[in-house]
């Protein structure tokens, strides 16, 4: 059997940055990102387009999944499907395609990759000092689970919301999103 071979973190950018399909990176290894559904994009584009506004004019930035995150305490390389940045952005290098100190991230679940997100991948995202607050998003059904952190402690809290009608309050950028919003044009 083949043993598989071991990427260094710049010999994994240098591949990332000519390739014409994203991967993640951790700890040595390289994994394909999957394609995303037609729910998920509306999610995504609803979210990121109530950012946008809602953040104009202000010190904060949001970014798609275009966006490659770093996390240098575990060495992750991937990308959230939202993230929001406060302050001055923080890039890994001078190619400013690499960020590292997101304050909001989301991530849209589709069934393929519902327990990486709510769980692997969201103990990774806690080594990352500047996170206040992360999402998961269902993108089969009206469920929102969203983790905030507490600073005295460093423990976080889990909230969730089910109804429609229902708004949940992003604490780390005192906004109110509407699932009506998120969820708006979703076909289930």
């Amino acid at each position: 059997m083949p043993v598989a071979k071991n990427y260094t973190q710049e010999e994994y950018l240098d591949l990332e940055r000519k390739a014409d399909y994203k991967s993640e990176y951790f700890q040595g290894e390289i994994f394909a990102m999957s394609g995303v559904s037609r729910n998920h994009n509306v999610i995504t584009g609803n979210l990121l387009a109530y950012l946008h506004g809602a953040l104009k004019g202000k010190r904060s930035r949001p970014y798609s999944s275009n966006m490659r995150l770093h996390i240098p305490a575990n060495s992750l390389y991937t990308y959230p499907d939202i993230m929001v940045v406060c302050g001055g952005e923080q890039f890994l290098d001078q190619e400013f395609d690499t960020l590292t100190n997101p304050v909001f991230i989301a991530e849209i679940l589709s069934p393929s990759t519902s327990d990486y997100d709510i769980g692997g991948k969201f103990t990774l995202y806690r080594s990352i000092p500047s996170l206040k607050e992360y999402w998961t998003v269902s993108s089969i059904d009206y469920h929102v689970e969203k983790f905030l952190k507490n600073d005295a402690d460093n423990t976080w809290i889990l909230s969730e919301t089910t109804t429609l009608t229902d708004k949940v309050l992003l604490s780390s950028l005192s906004l109110d999103v509407s699932l009506e919003d998120l969820y708006a044009d979703v076909k289930f």
